[in-house]
């Protein structure tokens, strides 16, 4: 059975008990959400070495590295690195994009093998990636053969485009930036080249019967997702989001585990509103959003541009970011963008899920705001998202200082205008005052 199938003959799950352990509710809970599809636990029965992990809005807000090498860049080994740092950073879970690679098999392996957090792909860029030709078209039925190869391997999770029409396409085609997403973009071409309709959304059924032999969880692809500010909230992407919703009835009634995918670049004033609506139309399935990026002006620091949109898709009903990191729109990103992608992305889960005022969110900040008004720097670092790099700075500060006087103060304000300091000698005078 898969963990849906499971949930709604009341079955618990080790999978499920595992989830309630680690977010700290009932394992009813949790057994509820997985029979209702509220929420997910991306978990093939191939991939022996992975924890399960939960993702709906009754858990805390999940976060996604993207890793895999491009045509241009990268190795199997480079990947494993990034997959190190991306894990150590706190990535709950991790998707391998690889394209171009003869080896993409070997490479997805040695992720599968490394990775104790559900792993993702997109099978279209290895049916691409393996047909001849300078732009390869793609096959139909070969894509099957790949997610059913995929499936078998391990691979937790897929993002299919399957929503994505050939009536979509001329509205898509009214943008100014086009169709941003590789898959997408893949499958309409093929649509038009062949003047028919998106061959996974005809073969869904084929598509699920192999899902739910390996249970595999389903990740709704938007391939209309907007590609700049300009394109968001259009009759394109609305239009796939409606099939999707379709596709998250027929998956559920397969038995087979399903997410959808969102946007992309949004204005921050259309952020609830785009929530909003896909927990409406996909009926409270687990929402997986690519930032939003809230602005197209500022290359180099989209990661920052998209954690300021993703904490408001945390608050208001996304259950898993895919991080976007420094190098978005300019090229694949290294290990140290990889890091700082994934923190900016912790960041953005937990400020949601503060926002949101989920039980035992705010317990780690009060927990915090303790050790400063105590000057615990030890604690302080122990409780913060980054703590190498938090503790660095500090020390890099302690090099230029004069250690004698003491830790109860940073160079910020200095001992002498510390105002933690002046509120400790306050709370002194009121006590005498008393």
């Amino acid at each position: 059975m898969t963990q849906l199938e499971a949930a709604r003959k009341g079955v618990v799950t080790e999978a499920m008990k595992t989830v309630a352990a680690d977010e700290n509710v009932g394992v009813e809970t949790v057994r509820a959400a997985v029979a209702s599809g509220e929420a997910v636990i991306p978990l093939n029965i191939h991939h022996a070495n992975a924890r399960a992990v939960g993702v709906g809005r009754m858990f805390t807000t999940k976060i996604n590295a993207n890793l895999g090498r491009s045509v241009t860049h990268s190795g199997k080994g480079d990947e494993l690195e990034k997959l190190k740092i991306a894990l150590e950073a706190g990535a709950d879970f991790v998707m391998d994009l690889s394209v171009g690679a003869d080896d993409l098999r070997a490479i997805r392996q040695g992720m599968l093998d490394a990775s104790p957090r559900p792993l993702g792909t997109v099978p279209v860029y290895e049916t691409v990636s393996r047909l001849a030709g300078d732009i390869p078209k793609m096959d139909p039925s070969f894509l099957i053969d790949v997610i059913r190869a995929q499936a078998e391997q391990g691979v937790d999770f897929m993002t299919l485009h399957a929503g994505l029409l050939l009536r979509h396409i001329p509205a898509a085609m009214k943008r100014r930036m086009g169709i941003v997403s590789r898959g997408g973009a893949i499958m309409a071409e093929w649509m038009l080249e062949n003047n028919a309709e998106n061959p996974l959304y005809e073969r869904w059924d084929e598509v699920m019967d192999v899902l739910a032999e390996h249970d595999v969880t389903v990740s709704l692809g938007d391939g209309l997702r907007p590609g700049c500010l300009a394109d968001a909230s259009d009759d394109a992407q609305f239009g796939e989001l409606d099939v999707l919703g379709e596709l998250v009835d027929r998956c559920r009634a397969r038995g087979v585990q399903v997410m959808v995918e969102g946007p992309g670049h949004v204005p921050f004033d259309q952020i609830q509103m785009n929530m909003e609506r896909q927990q409406e139309v996909c009926r409270k399935a687990p929402f997986y959003v690519l930032g939003p990026v809230t602005t197209d002006i500022a290359p180099g620091y989209d990661h920052i541009v998209s954690a300021i949109g993703a904490t408001a898709a945390a608050t208001y009903g996304a259950s898993l970011l895919c991080y976007v990191t420094p190098a978005e729109h300019l090229g694949l990103p290294d290990g140290e963008e990889v890091h700082q992608g994934c923190i900016a992305y912790k960041i953005a889960a937990h400020a949601g899920d503060v926002a949101r005022h989920l039980p035992g969110a705010r317990d780690r900040d009060d927990a915090m705001a303790a050790a400063r008004a105590e000057f615990d720097w030890d604690r302080q670092f122990a409780l913060c998202l980054d703590p190498a790099r938090a503790k660095a700075r500090w020390l890099k500060t302690r090099a230029f200082t004069d250690e004698a006087h003491g830790d109860d103060h940073c160079s910020m304000c200095g001992k002498q205008f510390c105002a933690v300091r002046t509120s400790r000698r306050i709370r002194e005078l009121a006590a005498r005052r008393a």
